[in-house]
């Protein structure tokens, strides 16, 4: 990284050395630094210089300084540059992974909870693309390492990856055209009709960024989640229930939003918790649990190059599975099969 030709002559500049140097002249005299080094280094964005300077990547006459400091004829300013946030997003990183199946053409695994599942701002490395560059180099030459579909990072379960782009290209296929069986198991509060659809579009919250809704306006995008109850519990006054869910669209925390639209959040939610009480007590307990209890139990889909169908089941992991046993739910070690007695 270095400034243009004109720069170096007037700034004085160091450039093909690990640091950048720069000599304040009289047109940077009496400056702010930050104002500075916007001028000296128009190809770096000025959020990437703030932050150089906040990690003190960037020294005046070998001290630290603010972004504010004024700076002084002949004062010397020497730069290490600091790769993007965003440098590390596609490296792989040797991490265990749960593979359910493994051929030439797929990928399916059974994600942890608190595993992110794509590189983003907060989480540019630790994620579950980077595990999958690491276990399968060739998922390099897919788009976004062959992930087709997500799962919050709070949430459980199964998910397919692409290995090749002709896989990747036939699965987005499927999802599209709603052939993907995707069945969720969760936990909520009441007692919902033994089965029913939310058919409602969703759309971003426009006072919380972090939440979405059921809303009307021209941006929302069409949602439809089927549920179904596989069994209920009483605990003192509370009536819970244990539910299936089918997705036959997949948006950002679709049934999360749908399930709290209807007045039946999922136990644990931390941000769509209308009607939850505050979180208390032990978290292997409903009043306590720490995240949504939500799991991806079953995957179904064609397989892109056999044409063959293939259906995947995996149990909640041991926090959500002591959660249901504790209400006396069960058994979780087989699918639920509520969906096909009610065809």
């Amino acid at each position: 990284m270095s400034a243009s030709p004109e720069e170096i002559d007037d700034a004085d500049a160091e450039a093909g050395e690990l640091a950048l140097r720069f000599s304040v002249d009289a047109r940077h005299a009496g400056a702010r630094l930050d104002k500075a080094l916007a001028e000296l280094m128009p190809d770096v964005s000025r959020s990437r210089l703030q932050q150089w300077v906040g990690d003190a990547a960037v020294r005046v006459n070998g001290a630290a300084v603010r972004q504010r400091h004024e700076l002084v004829l002949g004062d010397l300013i020497e730069i290490e540059p600091q790769p993007a946030p965003d440098a590390k997003a596609y490296a792989p990183e040797p991490m265990p992974l749960a593979i359910v199946h493994e051929d030439n053409d797929i990928l399916v695994v059974d994600k942890p909870p608190g595993l992110v599942v794509h590189p983003a701002a907060g989480h540019w490395s630790g994620t579950l693309l980077n595990g999958l560059l690491a276990h399968s180099p060739r998922n390099f030459d897919v788009p976004r390492a062959g992930i087709v579909h997500r799962l919050d990072a709070d949430t459980s379960g199964l998910m397919v990856v692409a290995r090749t782009l002709e896989a990747h290209a036939h699965l987005v296929r499927q999802l599209q055209d709603r052939s993907v069986t995707r069945e969720y198991w969760t936990v909520v509060l009441g007692a919902p009709t033994a089965a029913g659809t939310v058919d409602a579009p969703i759309g971003r919250d426009a006072r919380n960024p972090l939440r979405f809704r059921v809303s009307h306006a021209s941006s929302s995008k069409p949602a439809r989640t089927r549920f179904a109850v596989v069994a209920t519990a009483q605990d003192g006054t509370a009536r819970l229930s244990w539910l299936a869910c089918r997705l036959d669209s997949g948006r950002t925390h679709q049934i999360r939003v749908h399930m709290e639209h209807i007045g039946h959040p999922l136990i644990g939610d931390p941000v769509y918790r209308r009607g939850l009480p505050g979180r208390e007590g032990d978290p292997r307990t409903w009043r306590g649990f720490p995240r949504q209890a939500l799991h991806a139990s079953r995957l179904g889909l064609i397989h892109p190059a056999t044409g063959r169908a293939m259906t995947w089941f995996r149990a909640p992991p041991p926090d959500l599975a002591e959660l249901m046993a504790g209400l006396g739910f069960g058994p979780l070690d087989e699918p639920s099969r509520v969906f096909e007695e009610r065809r």
